[in-house]
């Protein structure tokens, strides 16, 4: 009875590992402009492997994995908030009639 119990919790193990490389893959394919299905079949198919092609697969130049990086916003790199002498709120002309007319 106890090589059942054993057997079940590898099967456990071994269809989590099956899962997240299905998922890693999605993930991949869809952030380098890829079909996400693709990328699913792919690591249902395939299991790490999967993952691993993934990985080097080129993206696509307008794909997220191109702009924005693999995981997120790119490194963190934030824009300074605009000083006074940019910013250009009050010196445009208005569209009303003018004082000196």
């Amino acid at each position: 009875m106890t090589v059942f119990a054993i057997i079940g919790a590898t099967a456990l193990w071994l269809t989590y590992a099956w899962l997240a490389s299905a998922i890693a893959a999605s993930y991949l394919s869809g952030r380098k402009g890829y079909s996400e299905r693709a990328g699913l079949a792919s690591g249902l198919l395939l299991n790490a492997i999967g993952v691993v092609i993934w990985l080097i697969v080129p993206p696509k130049p307008d794909s997220l994995w191109k702009k924005i990086g693999p995981f997120g916003r790119g490194g963190g790199r934030k824009q300074p908030p605009p000083t006074r002498a940019d910013d250009t709120g009050g010196s445009e002309p208005s569209a009303g009639p003018s004082a000196t007319g």
